[in-house]
Protein backbone atom coordinates (compact mmCIF):
# COMPACT_ATOMS: atom_id res chain seq x y z
CA UNK A 1 0.00 0.00 0.00
CA UNK A 2 1.35 3.29 -0.84
CA UNK A 3 0.61 6.74 0.91
CA UNK A 4 2.14 9.85 0.36
CA UNK A 5 1.97 12.66 2.68
CA UNK A 6 2.25 16.55 1.79
CA UNK A 7 2.44 19.71 3.97
CA UNK A 8 -0.16 21.74 2.98
CA UNK A 9 0.92 25.35 4.65
CA UNK A 10 -1.72 27.41 6.62
CA UNK A 11 -4.07 24.36 5.85
CA UNK A 12 -2.63 21.07 7.10
CA UNK A 13 -2.01 18.04 5.60
CA UNK A 14 -3.01 15.91 2.83
CA UNK A 15 -2.83 11.93 2.22
CA UNK A 16 -3.00 10.39 -0.73
CA UNK A 17 -3.61 6.39 -0.73
CA UNK A 18 -3.40 4.16 -3.40
CA UNK A 19 -6.77 1.91 -3.05
CA UNK A 20 -5.98 0.02 -6.03
CA UNK A 21 -7.26 0.02 -9.93
CA UNK A 22 -5.33 3.13 -10.20
CA UNK A 23 -7.65 5.21 -7.48
CA UNK A 24 -6.37 7.09 -4.72
CA UNK A 25 -8.34 8.36 -1.83
CA UNK A 26 -7.28 11.73 -0.55
CA UNK A 27 -7.75 12.82 2.86
CA UNK A 28 -6.99 16.81 3.71
CA UNK A 29 -6.41 17.01 7.64
CA UNK A 30 -6.90 20.81 8.31
CA UNK A 31 -4.89 22.26 11.32
CA UNK A 32 -8.38 22.74 13.01
CA UNK A 33 -9.02 18.64 12.99
CA UNK A 34 -11.42 18.66 10.34
CA UNK A 35 -10.77 16.03 7.20
CA UNK A 36 -12.38 16.29 4.01
CA UNK A 37 -12.21 12.93 2.10
CA UNK A 38 -11.90 12.75 -1.67
CA UNK A 39 -11.69 10.07 -4.15
CA UNK A 40 -9.20 10.47 -7.04
CA UNK A 41 -10.63 7.79 -10.03
CA UNK A 42 -6.79 8.06 -11.80
CA UNK A 43 -3.96 10.47 -12.16
CA UNK A 44 -5.86 12.78 -14.76
CA UNK A 45 -9.11 12.38 -13.11
CA UNK A 46 -9.74 15.91 -10.55
CA UNK A 47 -10.64 14.51 -6.86
CA UNK A 48 -14.36 14.45 -6.32
CA UNK A 49 -15.20 15.40 -2.56
CA UNK A 50 -17.14 12.76 -0.75
CA UNK A 51 -17.32 13.97 3.01
CA UNK A 52 -16.41 15.93 5.71
CA UNK A 53 -15.82 15.34 8.90
CA UNK A 54 -14.62 17.63 12.21
CA UNK A 55 -12.21 16.13 14.39
CA UNK A 56 -14.05 14.30 16.85
CA UNK A 57 -16.39 12.42 14.13
CA UNK A 58 -13.37 11.57 11.93
CA UNK A 59 -10.99 9.83 14.98
CA UNK A 60 -14.77 7.81 15.64
CA UNK A 61 -14.95 6.68 12.19
CA UNK A 62 -11.47 5.71 12.35
CA UNK A 63 -11.34 4.23 15.31
CA UNK A 64 -14.44 1.74 14.17
CA UNK A 65 -12.35 1.53 10.82
CA UNK A 66 -9.28 0.15 12.62
CA UNK A 67 -11.38 -2.11 14.01
CA UNK A 68 -11.63 -1.22 17.74
CA UNK A 69 -15.15 -2.35 18.05
CA UNK A 70 -15.93 -4.76 16.03
CA UNK A 71 -13.30 -7.06 13.91
CA UNK A 72 -15.14 -8.73 10.92
CA UNK A 73 -12.40 -11.16 10.15
CA UNK A 74 -11.23 -14.16 12.48
CA UNK A 75 -7.69 -12.92 14.13
CA UNK A 76 -6.03 -13.23 16.92
CA UNK A 77 -3.64 -10.69 16.17
CA UNK A 78 -4.34 -7.28 14.92
CA UNK A 79 -1.37 -4.83 14.52
CA UNK A 80 -1.56 -0.80 14.33
CA UNK A 81 1.63 1.18 13.44
CA UNK A 82 1.50 4.16 15.56
CA UNK A 83 5.45 5.89 14.73
CA UNK A 84 8.06 4.38 13.39
CA UNK A 85 8.75 1.40 15.40
CA UNK A 86 5.87 1.83 17.82
CA UNK A 87 2.86 -0.48 17.06
CA UNK A 88 -0.60 -1.02 18.84
CA UNK A 89 -1.19 -4.62 18.75
CA UNK A 90 -4.57 -6.53 19.70
CA UNK A 91 -3.99 -10.21 20.84
CA UNK A 92 -6.41 -12.62 21.40
CA UNK A 93 -5.70 -14.81 24.60
CA UNK A 94 -6.09 -18.65 23.65
CA UNK A 95 -7.78 -20.47 26.08
CA UNK A 96 -4.25 -23.07 26.72
CA UNK A 97 -2.10 -19.33 27.68
CA UNK A 98 -0.24 -19.48 30.20
CA UNK A 99 -1.52 -16.05 31.09
CA UNK A 100 -5.20 -17.05 31.81
CA UNK A 101 -5.46 -17.18 35.49
CA UNK A 102 -2.55 -14.59 36.26
CA UNK A 103 -3.28 -10.99 37.03
CA UNK A 104 -1.41 -8.50 34.99
CA UNK A 105 0.82 -7.64 37.41
CA UNK A 106 1.19 -11.40 38.67
CA UNK A 107 2.20 -12.05 34.86
CA UNK A 108 4.50 -9.06 35.15
CA UNK A 109 4.09 -8.00 31.21
CA UNK A 110 5.78 -5.01 31.33
CA UNK A 111 8.88 -6.17 33.13
CA UNK A 112 9.18 -9.59 30.59
CA UNK A 113 8.13 -8.03 27.50
CA UNK A 114 8.87 -3.95 27.81
CA UNK A 115 5.03 -3.84 26.16
CA UNK A 116 2.61 -1.89 28.01
CA UNK A 117 -1.27 -3.59 28.47
CA UNK A 118 -3.43 -0.51 27.47
CA UNK A 119 -6.98 -2.04 27.52
CA UNK A 120 -8.43 -5.47 27.81
CA UNK A 121 -11.78 -6.01 25.78
CA UNK A 122 -14.12 -9.02 27.33
CA UNK A 123 -17.33 -10.00 26.45
CA UNK A 124 -18.19 -7.21 24.36
CA UNK A 125 -16.82 -4.51 26.96
CA UNK A 126 -13.12 -2.53 26.52
CA UNK A 127 -11.91 -1.71 30.09
CA UNK A 128 -9.53 1.41 29.34
CA UNK A 129 -6.28 1.57 31.37
CA UNK A 130 -7.03 -1.69 33.30
CA UNK A 131 -5.65 -1.96 36.33
CA UNK A 132 -3.04 -4.63 37.58
CA UNK A 133 -4.88 -7.06 40.17
CA UNK A 134 -7.11 -7.50 36.79
CA UNK A 135 -7.41 -11.08 35.56
CA UNK A 136 -6.80 -12.44 32.47
CA UNK A 137 -8.96 -14.79 31.27
CA UNK A 138 -9.59 -16.94 27.81
CA UNK A 139 -11.09 -15.56 25.39
CA UNK A 140 -10.05 -11.81 25.97
CA UNK A 141 -8.51 -9.36 23.97
CA UNK A 142 -5.41 -7.78 24.96
CA UNK A 143 -4.41 -4.26 23.47
CA UNK A 144 -0.72 -3.68 24.09
CA UNK A 145 1.77 -0.65 23.10
CA UNK A 146 5.33 -0.98 22.07
CA UNK A 147 7.83 -1.18 19.94
CA UNK A 148 8.10 -4.28 17.67
CA UNK A 149 10.63 -6.46 18.90
CA UNK A 150 8.70 -5.75 22.60
CA UNK A 151 5.19 -6.56 21.04
CA UNK A 152 7.06 -9.86 19.42
CA UNK A 153 8.24 -10.87 22.81
CA UNK A 154 4.55 -10.27 24.47
CA UNK A 155 3.66 -12.67 21.50
CA UNK A 156 5.63 -15.19 22.32
CA UNK A 157 4.80 -15.12 26.34
CA UNK A 158 1.09 -15.14 25.86
CA UNK A 159 1.42 -18.26 23.29
CA UNK A 160 3.82 -20.21 26.34
CA UNK A 161 6.81 -19.91 23.69
CA UNK A 162 8.79 -17.83 25.98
Amino acid sequence: MDVTETDLPGVGKKHEVDIGGGQQLVVVTHNTGTRELYLKEDDDADSEKLLELSDRLARMVGTILEGAYFQPVESSHVETMLSEGTLLEWYAVENDSPLVGKTLAGANVGQRTGVTVVAMQRDGNVIAGPSPDMQIEASDTLVVIGERENCEQFERLLTGDL
